[in-house]
């Protein structure tokens, strides 16, 4: 163990540091002024000799009674010894010479005196400045030993932290392994289940088979039993009062066969299957009911306004005709939806709908015309229940305005598109989102099919997303922002319009685009622009951004001519809409725009309609017969089933 005076203690070390470090930082100062007063002190300790010696002695009173021995030395030349007198005034002028030399190296004692005042606080200074540097390197010690400390603590969690990593990642090394195991036994499953769901179709597929052979050959034998027979129908006019004439006509038509169990053929025979009745049998059967069937048989484009109203306080944005093509609903950015019932062309009010929270952006109705299905801006979708005025549901769940909102097949379902990037499936009957699409560029619009819901994004894209499953099946690029979709009746091809002023017919059984539509004079105006398809999918129609309206020949692709009604500001329409009354070919067409005007354009019909009327009496009531004879050039739809609303029979009780 060292003692104190072991030149090994820190704090002795300390000093000597401290004191090397002064002597270098103060020894400049010093140099000139030390040996200044060093010899100063030298000169006044030879000044204090002189005047000693200087000074006689008190026994010196006469010369002779003391003789030096340089008097001695002095006598053989006594005439040059100098007397006291001179000797003393020799010692005067050599004192003043001192006297001099004193005060000047007094006057430059006083100089160096303020000089060394003045280093001395020069000095001073620099000490009080050591003096905070070294508290300051204190304190930096200090904070070093709390860091070197907080190091060695987050040493030792950092190796706790090693240690815990380690640990999980054997715990996901022995999950994993788990999870390859358990993928392992899921793809077996999947293999065993697939192999079973095709043995289990295998085997349907030969009794259905099986079903359809008997089925056939029971259809045949039918076919040949009623191709033997024919029915004849007598037609006499009913006589009215203003005296028109009787005729007669005679109809001859095959008899359909009733085993028909599809719903098409069902729904396509039953107008043109007659039965011969007794019109006045008491014990006839009761006659066969008949449910409303729409035929589309041709459509031409509307040539000139047949009705213009104040829909709406605002714009109008959205309008779409029912099922039955008799009720027409319009939304506007008054947050109002009015219903209106078509009667001979003309639109006569019917219901105003109340309770939207924000601009109506879309209108749709379901497959029975029961309930109306509205996207609004208030970043939700609301539905209605015709008949009644306040709102039945608000399907809230967006966060920015939902721009389409459409029913899917069924009455329960309901697809909505917003700006926040999503797309969401509805349950209508429990109200709540069953699905969520999440999609990376704005939904402008949105259509529903069997299996599929097809979104147009702001990204030039066309989405198709499979309902049965959770991923994107397919996207189609267009050249512009897409602006809206609408798809045909079978169900086969898709129209979407885009802001690169084009509309693009999109053909779904080989999902490429088999044509574009393009005119001089036609922009694409807004994001919200609106192309539908003719309900035969002979045309398509669309806005300008002048306020004329396009209309296109699907077949040749040539543009069939532009119209130009009352509208004529810069957005020339918000929503378009073909609809179908009386199933004869009228196909007036919707054109909305800022004024809040509603002007419904008629068409050239293709066919010759004559109204025939028999009364065909029974025990409930009477029907009326309303057969027409069609143009050569007509056309007929591929699926009637789809057009359920007005019939060619109408009851009159």
């Amino acid at each position: 163990m060292e003692g104190p005076g072991a030149p090994g203690v820190p704090w002795k070390r300390h000093i000597v540091r401290q004191l090397r470090q002064r002597d270098r930082t103060q020894k400049a100062l010093f140099l000139e002024l030390v040996p200044a007063y060093n010899r100063l002190l030298e000169k006044a300790e030879l000044l204090a000799r002189i005047s000693e010696k200087l000074q006689p002695e008190p026994n010196d009173a006469t010369p002779a009674t003391h003789q030096g021995p340089w008097e001695e030395e002095s006598e053989p030349d006594s005439d040059q010894v100098p007397s006291p007198t001179t000797l003393r005034m020799k010692w005067q002028e050599e004192e003043e010479g001192l006297r001099l030399v004193c005060g000047e190296m007094a006057y430059q004692v006083v100089e160096k005196r303020a000089a060394l005042g003045a280093l001395e606080s020069t000095l001073e200074e620099r000490q009080s400045r050591l003096a905070a540097l070294e508290a300051r390197v204190a304190q930096l010690q200090e904070a070093r030993a709390q860091q070197t400390r907080h190091l060695d603590v987050q040493r030792a969690l950092n190796v706790a932290q090693r240690a815990a990593y380690e640990g999980l990642r054997a715990q996901a090394g022995l999950q994993e392994a788990a999870l390859r195991r358990h993928e392992e036994e899921a793809r077996d499953l999947l293999e065993w289940l697939v192999q079973r769901k095709a043995r289990a179709a295998a085997e349907r597929n030969l009794r259905n088979e099986r079903h359809e052979r008997a089925k056939q050959a029971r259809m045949s034998l039918e076919l040949k039993k009623a191709a033997k027979r024919t029915v004849s129908i007598s037609e006499s006019p009913k006589t009215v009062g203003d005296g028109i004439r009787e005729m007669a006509e005679t109809v001859t038509l095959a008899a359909e066969p009733l085993s028909l169990e599809t719903e098409a053929g069902e729904k396509w025979k039953r107008p043109f299957s007659f039965k011969k009745r007794r019109g006045h049998s008491v014990g006839g059967a009761p006659e066969q009911r008949y449910q409303s069937i729409p035929v589309c048989v041709a459509v031409q484009p509307p040539t000139q306004v047949q009705d213009v109203l104040n829909a709406h306080l605002s714009e109008v944005n959205a309008v779409c005709f029912g099922p039955n093509s008799s009720l027409l609903a319009t939304g506007g950015a008054d947050r109002f939806i009015h219903l209106w019932n078509v009667v001979g062309g003309r639109l006569e009010a019917n219901q105003t709908l109340e309770g939207a929270g924000g601009s109506i952006t879309s209108v749709d109705f379901d497959p029975s015309g029961s309930q109306i299905l509205a996207a609004t801006y208030n970043q939700a979708a609301q539905l209605w229940k015709v008949g009644e005025a306040q709102s039945k549901e608000t399907l809230s769940g967006h966060t920015d305005k939902v721009t389409a909102a459409k029913f899917k097949l069924t009455r329960h379902q309901a697809v909505t598109g917003s700006r926040d990037r999503t797309v969401k499936e509805w349950d209508l009957g429990r109200a709540y989102c069953s699905r969520t699409i999440n999609v990376l560029s704005y939904c402008n619009d949105v259509v529903c099919g069997d299996h599929v819901i097809i979104s147009g994004h702001n990204d030039q894209k066309i989405r198709f997303w499979d309902s049965r499953g959770p991923c994107c099946t397919q996207v189609i690029p267009v050249q512009g922002r897409v602006t809206s979709l609408n798809l045909s009746h079978d169900q086969l091809h898709l129209l979407s319009c885009s802001r690169d002023n084009t509309l693009k017919v999109i053909d779904l059984r080989v999902s490429n685009i088999r044509q574009v539509f393009r005119a001089d004079g036609f922009k694409c105006g807004s994001d919200w622009t609106k192309a539908v398809f003719s309900p035969d999918r002979s045309y398509a129609l669309a806005g300008s951004w002048d306020g004329a309206l396009y209309v296109w020949d699907v077949d040749t692709g040539k543009l069939e001519g532009s119209l130009r009604g009352p509208h004529c500001i810069q957005v020339a329409e918000r929503s378009l809409g073909w609809w179908l009354q009386d199933t004869c070919a009228w196909l007036p067409f919707l054109l909305l725009h800022r004024a809040g005007a509603e002007p419904v354009w008629p068409q050239c019909c293709s066919c010759l309609r004559r109204r025939h009327e028999e009364r065909l009496r029974g025990d409930k009531g009477q029907w009326l017969l309303e057969p027409w004879k069609f143009h050569p050039w007509s056309r007929l739809v591929q699926r009637p089933s789809q057009y359920l609303g007005s019939s060619c029979f109408r009851r009159v009780d």
